[in-house]
């Protein structure tokens, strides 16, 4: 795979922005694991970084202290001897950059991984901002970026930090997943000429990660990258689930525990429902690990509407696209080497696919809504479920839209790779759902019935009905 960056224009700007302010600027840069938080750094700064070190998972403070022993050589500053602390060491890293800093330079600092650092009664988090408010912020044309992927170690301790480093941050960047469009480009960068039907089931699988498309292979189909990834033996991305939380949170059996509820009714929990399906208290220690799930992007927190929306009545759902496939088709380990390329047809397949495509169009509201030519129109988004039965089941809509003007889209979502065919049966259930969410919402105001999917809408009697259809490639504006 090329060594190039694709998308990220405006982080790119704004980081250039911040190096440009000439005053000290303390930047926090987190997202999840493998989403391009340090190449970000490293392509926009290149050669540009005055001092760069990267902490060693699961490593204790010795292992931490040599890593930065060897980050200062390679910045030109090999020691005589090690630190024996993390105060000494920020004082030995403050004198190197005096001097360039007497010199007229611009020092830009890159502590990668920093959740690392901070082991068991290391202090590092002490002396890191000791070292920042005692020296680094005082400084002019300065830069500290620190970054990692354990967001809810980040936000905790240096977001927002009650102790030394209480608002100290001068800028934070949450680095999202690639959108369709942007994968598209990261592929075709690569040499591979796959259809945007073929790019949306790869999405379905590895979400907007960039690194996960870095591991495929432009030679094979995607069943066969699949299949070499996640189910041969020693496929590259066959523990990627474990280490995904292992590195996202210091103790991740609990919060395992939550996406597992979670991926069990695809249509989402309530914070209530999810404590009582866990076995645990609707408490604050749930809503901080479901606060740092969301933080994470491992999932999303939707509005229920009712006569009034509320944090109480809204649903949590699975979003991580790669977590949602693990669970399904790889927890159980007993599939066989080459289960995608065979099953790629199979019922079982097709029906996830149908659920997933849901989870696609909600990770691209911004192109929906585009679509909808409502982008600059403020807008809230949601899915909704009746209170009460509705021909003997709970009514659901996959998505509404809320805009300032007074009119909702409700959408239905349909994964069908011809175009869909609108049936009496299907369109009755959509006018039912309609109805009873005006209803039971005592909503007035303009209502729009709008589908999304693949290849859209076969005409016929009932698709008349409905003025709006999104397609696949709208969602890759």
């Amino acid at each position: 795979m090329k060594n190039v960056l694709i998308g990220r224009n405006a982080e790119i700007d704004q980081l250039k922005k911040i190096a440009s302010s000439g005053k000290a600027e303390f930047v926090a840069i987190y997202g999840r694991r493998r989403v391009g938080k340090t190449f970000l750094v490293n392509k926009v700064f290149s050669d540009n970084l005055t001092f760069s070190m990267t902490g060693i998972l699961d490593a204790d403070r010795k292992a931490q202290i040599h890593a930065f022993c060897e980050a200062m050589e390679l910045a030109g500053n090999p020691l005589s001897k090690k630190p024996t602390d993390w105060y000494e060491a920020f004082q030995m890293l403050r004198r190197f950059l005096s001097t360039k800093q007497q010199n007229g330079e611009q020092c830009i600092v890159f502590i990668d991984e920093l959740p690392s650092f901070d082991t068991h009664r290391s202090d590092f988090v002490k002396a890191l901002g000791f070292f920042w408010n005692s020296w680094a912020s005082l400084q002019n044309n300065f830069m500290l970026i620190v970054c990692g992927s354990s967001t809810s170690w980040m936000m905790q301790n240096i977001i927002d930090s009650h102790g030394g480093l209480h608002d100290r941050i001068t800028h934070e960047m949450h680095i999202k997943e690639f959108s369709l469009k942007e994968v598209e480009a990261y592929l075709n960068e690569n040499g591979f000429f796959w259809d945007r039907l073929i790019i949306l089931q790869a999405y379905m699988v590895f979400g907007g990660i960039p690194y996960y498309y870095s591991l495929l292979n432009n030679e094979d189909s995607l069943a066969q990258n699949i299949d070499r990834l996640l189910f041969s033996p020693h496929g590259e991305m066959r523990h990627e689930f474990t280490r995904l939380y292992k590195t996202l949170f210091l103790k991740p059996e609990p919060y395992i525990s939550i996406i597992e509820a979670l991926f069990k009714r695809k249509e989402g929990l309530s914070k209530t429902e999810l404590a009582h399906t866990i076995g645990k208290n609707a408490n604050g220690r749930l809503s901080f690990m479901l606060n740092n799930l969301v933080d994470c992007d491992i999932i999303h927190f939707y509005h229920i509407k009712n006569k009034k929306i509320s944090k109480r009545n809204g649903i949590f759902q699975l979003t991580d696209f790669f977590s949602c496939f693990y669970l399904q088709f790889m927890k159980d380990g007993n599939r066989e080497e080459n289960f995608w390329s065979k099953s790629s047809f199979a019922p079982e397949i097709n029906t996830w696919r149908g659920l997933t495509f849901e989870s696609v169009c909600k990770a691209h509201i911004t192109q929906i809504k585009e679509a909808l030519r409502i982008g600059g129109v403020r807008t809230s988004y949601y899915s909704w479920r009746s209170n009460t039965d509705i021909n003997k089941q709970k009514a659901q809509i996959d998505l509404i839209i809320e805009r300032a003007d007074k009119t909702i889209n409700i959408c239905e979502i349909k994964y069908s790779e011809s175009p869909y065919i609108l049936t009496k049966e299907e369109y009755s259930k959509f006018r039912g759902r309609t109805d009873a969410f005006i209803q039971q919402t005592a909503y007035k105001g303009g209502i729009i019935p709008t589908f999304i999917t693949v290849s859209g809408l076969q005409k016929n009697t009932y698709s008349e009905y409905v003025p709006i259809t999104i397609t696949l490639d709208q969602l890759f504006t």
